[in-house]
């Protein structure tokens, strides 16, 4: 006996669950399962069906088929042996059979069909024991686990008394009473001998010196340190340690290391640079004390027949500066000619050294830039209908034969900068199945839920500027794949306009700044 496959299957051909057992290709599975529906006739009481190559057996579950494919020579007793132990397992990991729970529970009962079937051929098992070998009960396991969590509690309640006993330290050495040395000195875990020492000394230099120098706040005098009998040359060490309280920081990372090894999520925030990036919820997006933001996008309605119904570009730079120091500048632009294109700058920069020089400053050169927060200094626009702007095109060709259509879509770039993440979505008919696709330039996956075919390109660039798909499905209007979503994105803009350089607007010294430039797509269809 060898099972090609196993899957739980909707009357009208969605495969839920697929696992296969031996050897074959993705394509060649979903070709056997998608073809099973049209193989089931109704009022039949078999529960097998043959075809030229493989059997399935089948058994109905409410609204779906549990079906296994097997070869035509498989011993066709063992295999309904088979079927139905699977078609017991299946209610122990679905409630309700409905197409969410089963698709819910899909790699449970994934790992549950390789339990009962192992390269092909069935275990000797009962529905229990694979119960119990999916669910990996131990022990042993539970009680390493209880374990662990009595450590992690045991270290945090640790955690907290010390907090609290820090704490103290810290109010008592603020309030500067009599107790502070004795306090710090146990806090230090010193015995009762430099417990005493230090109180005496605490109270023969502190009570010597009047209610004055009681009062005096935390720091530290080697006058008193003197009178306290421990030298003029270092403070005591009692002091030091307790005054520092840096020994406890590290104590406490040591702490949260701990904690991290047992698994408990702990967000170090004990440095000063950590503590400002978790309040601001996150790393700075750049360091650098000036920067530019270039950022465009593109909507375009593209005709199925061919052509440019609309086209939009609009664009934005955004300067950013640290400081005040460096927020007396101007930046130098570079591009082309860029007709068509409307740009419009802040009121406050002066238009014509910007129309002259191609150069962005305000028109006091002595007053600087706002700091902190992004300021827009320049947009622009263009609308088009001239092709050879689109950074993309798309051309979708349906057609019928023998009941399927056969959809051929191609892609070309013929922009001069490179495309990234392109998805192109292809919608299907509602009454579709999973495609089968002939050919393929890139990846492609079939989205059950929004019925479409996405086609996903990582990188267009001069190796693969042209491309193209073929895919089938049953016979269709060539209106149900249209319209074509398109998402890409790219590092350049379409407006040929970048910075050259940024320099001081009173000394003319170029100065240090970073740059980002961004095109994406918003709203990119084919109708």
């Amino acid at each position: 006996m060898v099972v090609l496959a196993a899957a739980m299957v909707t009357k009208t051909g969605k495969a839920l669950v697929s696992r296969q057992f031996v050897d074959m290709s993705r394509i060649r599975i979903e070709g056997l399962l998608a073809a099973f529906p049209k193989l089931v006739g109704t009022g039949k009481q078999h529960t097998y069906v043959e075809t030229e190559n493989v059997r399935y057996l089948y058994q109905p579950i409410e609204t779906m088929y549990l079906v296994l494919v097997t070869n035509k020579s498989s011993n066709i007793l063992e295999d309904l042996e088979t079927l139905r132990l699977c078609g017991k397992v299946v209610p122990e990991y679905v409630d309700a059979l409905e197409e969410e729970d089963v698709a819910a529970a899909a790699f449970d009962l994934l790992f549950a069909f390789d339990e009962v079937i192992s390269l092909g051929h069935k275990e000797n098992v009962t529905v229990a024991q694979v119960k119990q070998n999916t669910e990996m009960e131990s022990h042993e396991e539970k009680l390493h686990k209880m374990i662990i969590q009595s450590k992690i509690q045991e270290t945090k309640d640790l955690m907290k008394k010390k907090a609290q006993e820090i704490e103290k330290v810290r109010i008592e050495a603020a309030r500067g009473g009599p107790s502070r040395m004795g306090a710090i000195s146990s806090m230090q875990g010193g015995g009762p001998g430099s417990m005493g020492g230090g109180m005496g000394g605490g109270m023969s230099g502190g009570m010597g010196g009047g209610r004055a120098e009681m009062d005096t706040g935390p720091s530290y005098r080697p006058e008193a340190a003197a009178a306290a009998g421990y030298g003029s040359k270092e403070p005591p060490r009692g002091v030091k340690k307790g005054m520092q309280l840096g020994k406890s920081k590290g104590a406490g990372r040591d702490f949260l290391e701990s904690l991290k090894a047992e698994g408990e999520h702990v967000e170090d925030v004990t440095s000063g640079a950590a503590a400002a990036a978790a309040l601001s919820g996150g790393v700075p997006a750049h360091t650098e004390p000036v920067f530019i933001n270039t950022e465009e996008k593109i909507s375009a309605v593209l005709s199925k027949d061919g052509g440019v119904e609309s086209c939009e570009v609009q664009g934005s730079m955004s300067l950013q500066i640290g400081n005040e120091a460096d927020a007396c500048l101007r930046v130098q632009l570079a591009g082309g000619a860029n007709p068509g294109y409307q740009f419009k700058t802040h009121p406050n920069i002066d238009k014509a050294v910007y129309s002259n020089d191609n150069l962005l400053g305000l028109k006091d050169p002595a007053r600087p830039f706002p700091t902190g927060a992004p300021l827009g200094v320049l947009k622009w626009r263009l609308q088009t209908r001239d092709e050879a702007v689109l950074p993309l095109s798309i051309n979708c060709w349906p057609s019928i034969s023998g009941g399927e259509s056969y959809v051929n879509i191609e892609y070309e770039s013929t922009c001069p900068f490179d495309l990234q993440n392109v998805h192109i979505f292809i919608p299907l008919p509602s009454q579709a199945q999973t495609p089968q696709v002939n050919q393929i330039d890139g990846d492609w996956r079939y989205d059950m839920r929004k019925s479409c075919l996405v086609w996903s390109i990582e990188m267009i660039d001069d190796t693969n500027r042209t491309g193209s798909m073929e895919f089938v499905v049953p016979a269709a209007q060539a209106d149900a794949f249209f319209p074509i979503e398109v998402e890409f994105a790219a590092s350049r803009t379409i407006c040929d306009v970048r910075v050259e350089s940024v320099v001081d607007a009173q000394t003319g010294l170029p100065v240090k700044y970073g740059s980002k430039t961004a095109l994406v797509t918003e709203g990119y269809h084919v109708e």
